[in-house]
């Protein structure tokens, strides 16, 4: 059996610790793999290859690691099938969405080459009598990011090419359950020209992680994640003096009004609530259909959908739903489910049969309920599977007030032809992202991913110019060349007048 090791300085390397954890192939239930789970001592290591390698590569040009970034993004192109493949072994995802993912992925890569231009700074000349003023954003030093199970290629490019093309080193902690994928990316940015030691990778679980927040080295700290868990990494580096951006946990609706087409309704959310089985961030799993009419017609076309999806192993070209990573969370899913039905929900599909059915891998069918309430389970709680509930609204001002009552505002989407009513549905829902007529609204590099309240802990988004800000810190200079005798010393405020 394989052994998934770390990457530090240019190398794999498994470290002194002795832990190990299972790497699972989800359509199987089978173990593949052990992944080894860094100790202190391993991510100390990690941490003293990056803190060396920061003053050459901060003192990099953007240009030289702008082409180093043109390079790797050239190698990802190359290797999509074997990173897709990686994905889907170890996650279960189908292989047309993990290949989908390393797009999005690569597309933050694109932006990143752009380093030259998106570090400038600002100066004005002659802010007072032959005195000039500038500003300059420089790199922080040592970063991290900890990445959930749900993309492991994805999320990581949400965070360190923007982090490298700011001057940075960087120190991935992968999800240990698709864990990787990671080790190729770590060796193709090797091979695009990325000196050793400023990207590493330790394995691990939350030894690794409280590790690194604990670390003085560390200088920032991205995460994605639970809410649970990106609230106690927020606290813990502000505690520790650490920039940090944390996203949370979701519960996304689509707001369906009466003038919208139901049948394209009905589609888009079977691939926003089914399409990785739900174990998406921005995964719809709430559908709010507004009127009583509007929410017959929904559930009447959502039910043969459900009923016929094609779920099995992702690396068939006919399935369109995998399983679940663990079977921990294919029980922890069909626990809600079980929760939905005690409290009252109307279950039009149950997915629960396909998991007893199945004699290996860990599968839950496709679920669907209807005339759920704002107090269950289901709705209040991230479930993280193939569960779409339905809750009623009977007009639109209590559709958008069931979104903004919510603790969680990452995603949501309106379905409507009615462009005043989008409109006013955008501009008054309080949610990081917004779609009208596009089931999951995740914005594109060169804009920022993040939601509010409690899906996000931290003041910056993702990616795009939030990313740029978040990898950086300002520096002003203010300069004044004298040609003559000193004037002698002043003891008030300078006004630079």
């Amino acid at each position: 059996m394989s052994v998934i090791e770390h990457y530090i300085g240019g190398r794999r390397v498994s470290g002194p610790s002795d832990r190990s954890a299972p790497v699972f192939n989800p359509a199987t239930g089978e173990e593949t793999a052990r992944v080894v789970l860094a100790s202190p001592d391993d991510v100390a290591s990690a941490i003293a290859s990056a803190k060396a390698a920061f003053p050459a590569w901060a003192a990099t040009t953007p240009l030289k690691r702008s082409r180093i970034l043109n390079r790797f993004l050239r190698l990802i192109e190359e290797n999509t099938d074997r990173l897709a493949a990686a994905i889907t072994a170890e996650h279960g995802k189908i292989l047309s969405d993990a290949k989908g993912e390393v797009q999005r992925g690569l597309e933050v890569i694109e932006f990143a080459t752009a380093a030259p231009t998106l570090l400038k700074g600002d100066m004005t000349e002659n802010v007072a009598s032959g005195v000039d003023s500038y500003a300059v954003r420089q790199p922080l030093g040592v970063v991290a990011g900890v990445t959930p199970f749900n993309f492991p290629v994805m999320v990581p490019m949400w965070m360190f090419p923007v982090a490298l093309a700011a001057g940075n080193c960087f120190i991935l902690k992968p999800s240990e359950r698709d864990p990787t994928p990671s080790l190729i990316i770590a060796e193709l940015l090797l091979e695009a020209g990325l000196p050793p030691g400023v990207f590493n990778v330790v394995q691990g679980d939350k030894t690794a992680v409280d590790a690194l927040l604990f670390s003085p080295d560390i200088a920032a700290i991205s995460f994605v994640g639970s809410t649970p868990v990106a609230r106690y990494i927020y606290e813990t580096a502000a505690r520790t003096g650490k920039r940090c951006q944390a996203l949370g946990g979701a519960k996304n609706h689509m707001v369906i009004l009466p003038d919208a087409d139901i049948d394209q309704a009905a589609d888009a959310l079977m691939g926003a609530a089914y399409g990785s089985a739900g174990e998406r961030c921005m995964a719809i799993s709430v559908a709010v259909p507004v009127g009583q009419a509007t929410a017959d017609a929904l559930a009447e076309a959502l039910i043969p959908r459900v009923k016929a999806l094609r779920i099995g192993d992702g690396t068939k070209p006919e399935v369109e739903m995998g399983p679940l990573v663990t079977a921990q969370h294919r029980d922890k899913v069909l626990g809600f489910i079980d929760s939905g039905v005690s409290e009252g929900a109307t279950l039009l599909v149950d997915g629960r049969p396909l998991s007893r059915e199945s004699n290996a891998g860990f599968f839950v069918g496709g679920t669907l309920f209807d005339h759920v309430t704002p107090e269950m389970t289901i709705h209040r709680e991230e479930i993280f599977g193939p569960v779409l509930s339905i809750v009623r609204a009977p007009d639109f001002a209590s559709a958008t007030k069931l979104i903004n009552d919510h603790a969680f505002a990452n995603g949501t989407s309106i379905f409507t032809r009615d462009g005043h009513s989008a409109r006013q549905f955008a501009n008054g829902i309080q949610v990081g992202m917004v779609g009208v007529n596009i089931p999951i609204p995740v914005p594109m590099a060169f804009h920022s991913f993040g939601g509010w309240k409690a899906s996000l802990f931290g003041d910056h988004h993702m990616h795009g110019a939030e990313g740029i800000r978040f990898y950086t810190r300002l520096k002003t200079v203010t300069t004044r060349w004298p040609t003559g005798p000193s004037a002698g010393a002043e003891f008030v405020m300078p006004t630079l007048a």
